[in-house]
């Protein structure tokens, strides 16, 4: 008889993918194909949690639970060597949570290691920062270094930052009475490209990529909230725009009547945002809280836990939202379909929820009015993990290159949470004033970058060595190549080279420790997807063999 297509691609799989003479230099193989078997059979020991199986093939990742431990071993110990990382990724088009990390060695502690995942990151601490941008770093326990990237336009506050194929954008409040919100493209050193402004409003506030599409929230931000003096453009926000290119926007509609866009995400394939107005307004103004894109102009109304909520963000399959009003309205709640909310823990102390990040493959948020970060650790249970210095709030939050960094006010500061304590990285801004803001994040081109007020700054942080595909990697099967080659760490994707990092002293970056490697799971979240041909190799693989590995069946 003759076998069935689904095992005859099975079959062929096998076929192509047992490691053979002919790959010098492998380490450790893991098929991952269609069963357990797949896992034990190389010389690495190797320990399956919650690992599924495809029925076309590959291991199937839950984002939750599921990932290989690979026990510490000598062939582990890179050392200064060059090494390769080589696999197929599949994603889904649509992911209801983060796709997480890929292969990991990281010891926390001294900070050494490495990590291979996908950056992917909203409420950081309006927009979605990174959407699902491949990234590869190493650290040794190197010194922190921050570098002025300059003032986009003539904005007193870098409101919102994102990466959309393959740039970095900002979006800005502009104080002045003539002057509108812009939204900017870094041109590198300390150049921005001025993209237009979409609305006379005076800020733009969240930025967020969906479908190929570059989306902006516009408002109407006073500055009072900031200890500055209020902003005489009073002209209203509350709308969406998508940028048509070059300076062109094409509006998407009022959301509601708040005049303020502030949070912005992607849950089930569709724009959501969180719409809100500021004291005394939002006493009086119906139906703040979380809106859904219906395309066109049209927005559906998605309700609110009874009170005002600033950031949103996924996780798990659900869409969570910070509170604003104090008391038990400034912690967390969860949206639980059509206009229905429940809440899910309220930190003691906490007036204002500012922004979420996952870490470890669990959520944590930054809040008002210590400065603490939070980790959630069951059902309505936070946990503190400590005020950063003694700062009064925590903005932007979001993991880089193994590390939770937090940003604040008053003194425009960054920290890195190093397990029991913060250490500061940097104060950003040293304008003569009452608050400082470090305020947005995101990861481009192997740093991690920040926006200020008042100074109206953008800083990038470099902390160890690393190298980001700064577009959304696309769904279905990827073939993914991460290599230390030299005084360049590289990334392939589906044979083709897509990323280098600047170059660096290989003496500086030992990278053995005596962890264990994690498949599926590092320092930023489970994976939600599927892997298969898991390989690991002692050196840096060559184009040629890059793209044999890389031609096999999708």
């Amino acid at each position: 008889m003759r076998p069935g297509p689904v095992i005859f691609v099975l079959l062929f799989l096998h076929t192509l993918i047992t490691p053979t003479l002919a790959d010098p230099g492998l380490v450790a193989h893991w098929p991952l194909i269609d069963s357990a078997a797949d896992i034990t059979p190389n010389p690495l020991s190797t320990r399956a949690h919650d690992i599924g199986w495809h029925p076309r093939g590959g291991a199937i990742f839950n984002g939750r639970s599921s990932h290989l431990a690979v026990d510490s071993d000598p062939r582990l110990q890179t050392g200064t060597n060059d090494f390769s990382i080589a696999l197929w990724l599949h994603l889904d088009a649509r992911l209801d949570d983060s796709p997480g990390d890929l292969v990991t060695l990281f010891d926390p502690v001294s900070r050494t290691g490495f990590h291979l995942g996908i950056q992917d990151q909203s409420a950081t601490c309006t927009s979605t920062a990174n959407t699902r941008n491949l990234f590869f770093g190493m650290d040794a326990g190197t010194d922190p270094l921050w570098t002025d990237c300059g003032r986009p336009g003539n904005n007193l506050m870098v409101y919102a930052l994102t990466v959309f194929k393959g740039h970095l954008y900002a979006g800005t409040f502009e104080h002045g009475a003539h002057e509108s919100g812009h939204v900017y493209r870094h041109a590198g050193g300390t150049n921005w490209i001025d993209c237009g402004s979409p609305d006379p409003a005076n800020t733009v506030s969240a930025l967020a990529v969906l479908d190929g599409h570059l989306y902006a929230g516009v408002s109407s931000y006073s500055g009072v909230g900031s200890h500055i003096a209020p902003s005489p453009n009073t002209h209203p926000g509350g709308r969406v725009y998508r940028h048509a290119g070059g300076k062109r926007w094409i509006p998407c509609g009022q959301v509601c009547d708040a005049g303020m866009i502030w949070g912005m995400t992607v849950f089930q394939g569709k724009l959501h945002v969180s719409a809100m107005d500021l004291p005394p307004k939002h006493l009086t103004t119906p139906r703040q809280g979380l809106y859904r894109y219906e395309g066109g102009t049209r927005w559906s109304w998605l309700g609110n836990p009874g009170g005002r909520i600033a950031p949103i963000t996924v996780s798990d399959g659900h869409l969570f939202a910070g509170g604003f009003n104090g008391g038990t309205l400034g912690g967390v709640f969860r949206h639980e379909g059509g206009t229905n909310w429940s809440p899910y823990g309220s930190p003691p102390n906490v007036d204002q929820t500012y922004s979420f990040a996952m870490y470890r493959g669990t959520l944590h948020s930054g809040t008002w009015k210590e400065g603490r970060v939070y980790r959630h650790d069951a059902p309505l249970l936070w946990q503190d993990l400590g005020q950063l210095g003694s700062e009064l709030e925590v903005m932007g939050l979001t993991p880089f290159n193994g590390k939770l960094y937090g940003g604040t006010l008053p003194l425009a500061q960054v920290y890195r949470f190093d397990d029991s304590h913060w250490t500061l990285t940097g104060r950003l801004d040293f304008s003569s004033v009452e608050y400082r803001r470090a305020w947005s994040m995101a990861v481009h081109q192997g740093r991690l970058f920040c926006g200020v007020l008042p100074s109206g700054h953008v800083h990038a942080l470099q902390a160890g060595i690393a190298v980001s595909h700064d577009s959304a990697l696309a769904p279905g099967w990827r073939h993914i190549v991460a290599t230390r080659s030299g005084s360049r760490l590289q990334l392939h994707v589906d044979g083709r080279q897509v990323a280098q990092s600047t170059p660096f002293n290989p003496g500086d970056f030992n990278l053995s420790t005596p962890v264990p490697l994690r498949i599926g799971l590092g320092e930023h979240d489970h994976l939600n997807g599927r892997l298969r041909d898991v390989r690991l190799y002692n050196h840096a693989l060559d184009t040629r063999t890059i793209r044999r590995l890389s031609r096999f069946s999708r």
